[in-house]
């Protein structure tokens, strides 16, 4: 299938469904179909992210990935006071891409086509950059003042490994590349090429922890974490952020989307969305399995975390240190790319 039809599915649940929900103002493409072209392929490994407007409070489910005629939609929801003028759409870092063209799901007042003329025009300015990355910055501060001992060890991960791969959002939003979640290493790894700067990306690997390891080593994880995803699927029943995410008809993104990329070599480049989805999966098991089932997966989770040089709280502050001690490094370099960038407007 290729984009046109996936944003026609898109398009026509929108109208059917989501135009009905009370306070419905609209709906935005988000992710990497915002800028793919019509004839471009969908592969079985992505979704269609939507983004449904409305008015007032998020409502109280997500909505996640589901099918629509064949294709795989994955709604969520952004209230309008979120993004009812042009400058918090500017400044934000993972919002303002789905404003940055003006192909929008639906518009039944106007309000969000005149949005997206204000930002498609001033998405450029470097003054609206700068402060994208700084928003990326907080974000990475924000995941590491979270890591709180109170909280569940794998929930502490969670917090220090989304720090650590914000970092590479902060560079791709200065080279204005789409800051996206699965494939944010390859994809920060071209930019740094393409800007002559290849030494950069070792180091953000070491961050992750998974500079070192090698394709049968990502391959094993992958395997186990395989097992560890069916049972978590199998008896998730706590309604969680990310619950559809870990189903079985999001397996192909989370496993057979981790599967591509060890086989075409980007075995490290694997590794975040291996141990987020490892992640999620061990809060699933805590809350929702019975103590058995949980402990059958702990040693293959410990493993993984183990190879990425963190068995221990202790081991996991040193981990965040590191990172935040990296930011001035990955600040130089931000801004670096931007200064290069010939497709910023510097007036």
């Amino acid at each position: 299938m290729n984009v046109k039809n996936a944003k026609d599915a898109a398009r026509q649940w929108v109208t059917d469904e989501a135009s009905t929900l009370p306070g419905f103002r609209g709906a935005l493409y988000h992710g990497s179909i915002v800028s793919l072209p019509d004839a471009a392929s969908i592969q079985p490994t992505s979704d269609v992210d939507i983004v449904v407007v409305v008015d007032g409070p998020k409502p109280d489910v997500r909505m996640g990935k589901f099918i629509h005629q064949g294709v795989m939609l994955d709604v969520s929801f952004l209230p309008w006071d979120q993004c009812h003028t042009p400058e918090l759409v500017l400044g934000n870092s993972h919002l303002a891409e789905s404003f940055r063209y003006p192909d929008i799901v639906s518009d039944p007042t106007g309000q969000l086509a005149r949005l997206q003329a204000v930002v498609g025009r001033d998405y450029a300015r470097s003054e609206w950059v700068v402060q994208r990355c700084e928003h990326a910055m907080h974000k990475i501060r924000a995941n590491l003042n979270s890591i709180d001992d109170s909280r569940q060890f794998h929930d502490q991960t969670m917090a220090w490994l989304f720090a650590a791969g914000v970092t590479t959002h902060v560079l791709l939003v200065a080279g204005l590349r789409n800051p996206t979640v699965r494939k944010r290493y390859v994809t920060v790894r071209e930019l740094l090429q393409g800007y002559g700067q290849s030494s950069f990306y070792e180091p953000l690997l070491a961050l992750l922890g998974c500079a070192h390891m090698t394709p049968a080593r990502v391959e094993h994880h992958l395997s186990e974490l395989s097992a560890a995803f069916d049972a978590s699927a199998n008896v998730a029943s706590t309604p969680l952020p990310f619950s559809s995410d870990i189903t079985e008809i999001a397996r192909p993104i989370a496993i057979d989307g981790s599967k591509e990329l060890i086989d075409r070599g980007d075995h490290r480049e694997a590794i975040f969305w291996i141990v987020a989805t490892s992640l999620r999966c061990q809060t699933i098991l805590h809350r929702d399995a019975p103590l058995g089932v949980r402990d059958r997966y702990e040693g293959s989770y410990r493993e993984l975390m183990g190879e990425l040089g963190i068995d221990s709280a202790f081991d996991l502050k040193r981990r965040g240190d590191e990172v935040a001690a990296f930011l001035p490094r990955l600040w130089d370099m931000a801004e670096n790319i931007i200064v290069a960038n010939p497709g910023i407007d510097a007036h």
